[in-house]
């Protein structure tokens, strides 16, 4: 206990010593060594590595602190993560006494300051820290912690989203008329939202900052309009177009991002399904192309743009496109259920006789295929096999028109022409 407490006064006297009102400030200048000087602060690094590594950290913070005082540049690398990782422990520790809280309390803005002068390598991360201990430990005013956390942001925006959010919850926390806190939120929580779209937290900060969902389309499309050039504002102002349905909008915006950036295929993406959900059928169609032309070894790209032809009555198009998307699969089920939907679609259109009993046939065949193919479309394939159960070409039709079990039906007509195919009697 008398140890503890001499080294405790004498950690105390080096704080007194060098972090006085006197000697607080400082310099830029670099700090010029005699002969002595230089091997004192070698042994004074040596001794405060060599307490740190033994975890005595009230024997190693005095020494850090004379190494400090002597020249803040030399091992910046190494002491100031060191110190921090001191100052932090002895500070957290429940054997320290409240006079030494108050003593590292006191000089923890000075530690880094100095780190953010001599370090700057790192001064995103001590200046996030600087941020969170006047938050946590000193208790400042918001309005100063919030621009200690927005300089440690431009510093360094990959910080970990832990400070992000504190951030968040100050910026919610002074919400006013007089201030644009809450917009500053909601981009916060947005750029969070995409940084990690599987963190359930982020959408439920933006939905508690807006009435609904169209107050924060309108808004981001604002923060936009002030910034046009600015793809990321112009993203936001997208996906949340998108997430509320106002696809004309959306559209605006990705009009806007694919002149920016015409190999982004995500962003040709979103364009081709906000065209197609807007009946643009002709824009959607070149939108897809244009993907297929950036990603051609994507099977979705081609599935979709077999659905759009299936929208536009380009069947046998259609068709096309599900078998391309089929090959690219290596054997893919919903393409192959997609080329079933096309012939169960066209034998609805004609007149319901022994020729479309044959079409619905061929939807049947070709969904017991996408069945075998893929167990993970199975119950959708067999649900549409039941519903067609009572459309198909029975024993009796078979039977009057002399076909016997393995012959092979070609389908013909004026009304099936495109399709091209055939089934085998059972």
């Amino acid at each position: 206990m008398k140890n503890l407490t001499k080294i405790l006064a004498l950690f105390a006297l080096f704080l007194l010593s060098y972090c006085s009102p006197a000697s607080t400030k400082i310099e830029s200048h670099e700090y010029i060594y005699s002969s002595s000087d230089s091997t004192k602060i070698l042994t004074e690094y040596s001794l405060f590595s060599e307490y740190y590594k033994n975890k005595d950290c009230s024997s190693a913070i005095p020494y850090g602190w004379s190494v400090l005082q002597m020249d803040p540049k030399r091992f910046s690398k190494w002491v100031y993560y060191k110190m921090e990782d001191c100052l932090w422990y002895l500070h957290d520790s429940s054997n320290t006494s409240p006079e030494m809280i108050k003593e590292i309390n006191d000089t923890i803005l000075y530690f880094y300051s100095l780190a953010l002068q001599h370090f700057p390598e790192a001064k995103g991360y001590f200046q996030v820290r600087k941020a969170f201990v006047s938050e946590i430990w000193l208790g400042a005013k918001d309005e100063i912690i919030i621009k200690e956390y927005e300089d440690a942001f431009t510093f360094d925006p990959s910080l970990t989203s832990y400070y992000y959010n504190r951030l968040g919850q100050l910026y919610k926390k002074n919400m006013a008329e007089g201030n644009d806190y809450r917009t500053k939120a909601i981009d916060l929580f947005s750029m969070l939202g995409e940084r990690e779209p599987h963190t359930p937290q982020w959408p439920i900060e933006l939905e508690s900052l807006v009435e609904n969902i169209d107050e924060l389309v309108d808004l981001t499309k604002k923060t936009w309009d002030l910034d046009q050039d600015n793809l990321s504002k112009a993203w936001k102002y997208a996906a949340l177009a998108i997430k509320a349905s106002r696809y004309e909008e959306a559209i605006v915006a990705l009009e806007f991002l694919v002149a920016k950036e015409s190999e982004s295929v995500n962003y040709w993406n979103q364009l081709a399904s906000a065209y197609q959900k807007t009946d643009k059928l002709d824009k959607a169609e070149s939108s897809l192309k244009k993907l297929i032309s950036l990603d051609p070894e994507n099977k979705v790209h081609y599935l979709n743009l077999g659905i759009l032809y299936k929208d536009k009555g380009q069947l046998s198009a259609a068709r096309t496109q599900y078998q391309k998307a089929n090959d690219i699969g290596k054997g893919w089920g919903q393409a192959i259920f997609n080329e079933g939907l096309l012939y169960e679609q066209a034998a609805r259109a004609c007149a319901f006789d022994f020729e479309t009993k044959c079409v619905y046939q061929l939807a049947v065949d070709t969904y017991r295929k996408a069945k075998n193919t893929d167990s993970s479309i199975s119950q959708q394939a067999q649900d549409r096999i039941n519903a067609l159960s009572n459309s198909v070409p029975t024993k009796e039709d078979y039977f009057f028109r002399k076909l016997k079990s393995g012959t092979v039906i070609p389908i013909n007509g004026s009304c099936f022409g495109w399709i091209q195919r055939s089934i085998t009697v059972p």
